[in-house]
This record gives C-alpha cells, sequence and structure tokens, in this order.
C-alpha cells in the first residue's frame, strides 16, 4: 500500500468554495436508480472513468454517509474516500481524507441527478485545493482537465447505454 499523507477534512460546501473546480453535465438515458446501480458498482468506474484503475469498497452495505472506500488511479495516485452524502437516486457526494500525494491538499465530489423524460440529467462537480508546483500549473492545466472530466462523461453515457440497453 502507497504511503498515505492526510488531506483536509472539508465539506459538501467545499465543492462550491474550492480553488479549483470543473463541473460537467450529461443527459443519460437511464433512470436515476440506474445512474446510482453503477456508482454504487466498484467494477464499473474504471470502465468509463480511464484514470481510474480499482475501486474497493471498505465499509460493509448499507452505503450511507460516512461510507469509505479506496480508489487507485494511474499514476499510482491511490485516495481513501469518505462519503459525505449517499442519497440515491438524487444525490451522493465525497472528499479524501488520505491521499498517495502530498500535492493534494484537499478533494471533493459531489453527483447531482434529477429526472428527465429520456432518464436523467447527471451534473458532476470536481473540487481540490493543490499544493507544491501542481498549484502554479492548475489555471493553465484547466482546458485540459475540463475535456478529460467532460469525456468521462461522454464515456459514462456510453457505458450506461451499453449496460442498459433493451433487446427489441
Amino acid at each position: 500500500m502507497a504511503r498515505m499523507h492526510p488531506c483536509e477534512p472539508v465539506g459538501i460546501d467545499f465543492v462550491e468554495t474550492a480553488p479549483h473546480r470543473y463541473a460537467n453535465s450529461v443527459d443519460l438515458a437511464v433512470t436515476p436508480e440506474q445512474l446510482f446501480e453503477v456508482l454504487a458498482d466498484a467494477d464499473a468506474w474504471p470502465r468509463w472513468a480511464s484514470v481510474i484503475t480499482g475501486v474497493e469498497w471498505t465499509t460493509p452495505e448499507p452505503r450511507g454517509a460516512g461510507t469509505r472506500r479506496t480508489v487507485t488511479m494511474r499514476g499510482g495516485l491511490v485516495g481513501d474516500e469518505e462519503f459525505l452524502t449517499w442519497e440515491p437516486p438524487t444525490m451522493m457526494s465525497f472528499r479524501f481524507n488520505e491521499s498517495s500525494t502530498r500535492t493534494v491538499r484537499a478533494f471533493a465530489e459531489r453527483y447531482d441527478v434529477v429526472p428527465t423524460a429520456g432518464g436523467c440529467r447527471l451534473t458532476w462537480t470536481l473540487a481540490l485545493d493543490v499544493g507544491g508546483p501542481s498549484r502554479l500549473g492548475m489555471p493553465l492545466g484547466r482546458p485540459f482537465l475540463n475535456a478529460v472530466f467532460s469525456g468521462f462523461l461522454r464515456n459514462l453515457r456510453r457505458y450506461t447505454d451499453e449496460r442498459f440497453a433493451t433487446v427489441p
């Protein structure tokens, strides 16, 4: 296991106040309940968020505020996550309690889901604060990172379309 470093224990409000925020939305042709089925599935995350290589739930079900998981990402980044909210089928949010890099000072994500005529709309907000040299590069990297995050949501649309395809 990677050496872990504590992150600031931010609350859900951090997604609105963080120095670096990325918000993207996607319309999905699945119900909010089906989307939460995907979000609860550890094996699904690497299929649509290609930076993720593994997800391990470290607390037993049922899911809720306080639920924990470990997420492993490309480049060796590991995050110990704690869910701040788990409110199917409308919202979930989590933060990093620890990270394998000191660069990540604080990190949180929020997933807001609203029903639509054709399924649901997901708005994903990622928020972080970083230190060291990474802090200087964040403004320059913003367009690239936003494009990557938007691409993950396009992948999620493809994944949910395939996973919940109906056969005539």
